[in-house]
Formats: structure tokens, sequence, C-alpha cells
């Protein structure tokens, strides 16, 4: 009995081991996409501020393009980590370079305390969240569906208001975006538990792609609705 006991506890000992190896490639993939990200922002920001303003002056139309471009990337990328295709790392990089790019345009509105607080708020929350979502018994898959699909609801609402320009509908959606990539973020905590269950632990660099990118837009869209919102509320945006 007591050889079978210690046999569980190196069992789980391992499982434990294994999955918090998971999580750390996942927070690692993350972590470089947020920072390829802001280098690219900053670069922009730095050397390129002539033409970021020439590109937001050129047509509002062509700039709402610009930005619905990462929408029609995520899929084909998901869909390549969930494969393993060795294109899903490059892609992955390559979606964190152009999501900086677009990063920039709205840092440029913003002032470097808003900008400071709102990436410090996010990055409370996003530590706090994760831990909640990994060590919560409640099951939160319903959540995640719900959030899910509230997103979508949450584009049409911005798009509309690309055209309408009212301002308390841009407050209205900024809250509602970080309540909904709030929830997002703990579901997708508890979800690399899930994933890393079903498969046994046999979870491929594919699976710690796909998991990184899911946090990295909860992360960066938690920020932006953040950012909003400190600027509304100082009332002293660039914009």
């Amino acid at each position: 009995m007591q050889n079978m006991n210690d046999n569980n506890n190196i069992i789980f000992d391992q499982q434990k081991d294994g999955l918090n190896a998971f999580f750390s490639k996942i927070y690692a993939l993350m972590g470089a996409g947020v920072l390829i990200s802001a280098l690219v922002s900053w670069i922009m920001i730095t050397f390129f501020v002539d033409n970021l303003i020439s590109i937001m002056q050129s047509g509002s139309f062509a700039f709402l393009l610009l930005w619905l471009v990462p929408l029609f990337l995520v899929f084909p990328m998901q869909r390549a980590a969930l494969k393993n295709s060795p294109m899903a790392l490059p892609l992955f990089i390559g979606f964190a370079a152009f999501f900086g790019f677009l990063l920039s345009f709205t840092l440029l509105m913003y002032t470097a305390t808003n900008i400071t607080l709102a990436f410090v708020t996010a990055a409370a929350m996003f530590l706090g969240l994760s831990v909640y979502g990994r060590v919560t018994k409640r099951n939160l898959s319903a959540m995640g569906k719900v959030m899910g699909v509230a997103v979508w609801g949450l584009i049409v609402a911005m798009v509309l208001n690309w055209f309408l320009a009212s301002s308390g509908l841009v407050f209205l959606t900024s809250i509602a975006g970080v309540v909904i990539f709030s929830g997002l973020i703990a579901w997708d905590n508890q979800k690399i538990i899930s994933v890393y269950n079903a498969n046994n632990g046999q979870v491929s660099d594919g699976w710690a792609i796909s998991m990184a990118l899911s946090l990295y837009l909860d992360f960066l869209n938690l920020f932006l609705f953040l950012l909003r919102i400190f600027g509304i509320a100082g009332g002293n945006n660039r914009n």
C-alpha cells in the first residue's frame, strides 16, 4: 500500500511539473509576442510618426480596414498552430509585429501617463485573473463561450461607432471590453489545464502557440480598453 501511494505521488508530481512547464512555455511565447508588439510600436512612434499621421489622415474607411486585418489573420494562425505546423511560430511573430504597428496609431493619441497606468493595470488584472483561472474549481467553460460570442457583438458595436462617433458608446464598449476580456483571461487559463489533461500531458508546441495567441489577444485588448477608459476619465488624450 505504501509503494502504491508513493507511485501515485510520483505520478502526481510528474503531472504537476509537466503542467507547469506547459504554462511556462505558453507565458514565454505570450510575453515574447507582447514584447515584439511594444518594440514595433516604439520604433514606429519614434522614427515614423509623420508616416503614421499621414496614414491616419488618408481616410477613415481605409484606416478601419487596416484594423480589421487581424480578424482575418487569427483563424488561419490558430489552424496552423493546432495542426502543429512549422509555420505557426513565424505567423505568430509576424502577427505580433503587425499588431504592434496598429498599436502605434492608438498610442499616438494618449499621454505617457495614461499608457503607463493602463499597462500596469492590465498587467495586474491579467496576473490576478490568470491565477484565478488556474486555481478555481468552478467550471468556466460556459462563461468562456458567452464571452466569445460577446466579442463579436463588441466588434460590431465598435465598427458602427466608427461612423457614429458617439463618445457615450465609446465609454460603454470600453467597459464591456474590460469585462469580456477579463472573463476570457480566466477562461483561457483554465482551458490550458483542460487541454493538457485531454492530451494526457502530450501537448505539442502548436498547442502552446495557440494558447499563447489567445492570452496575447486577451491581454492587449484588455490594455486597449483600459487605455480608452483612462483617456476618457483623464480628459487628456491627444486626439
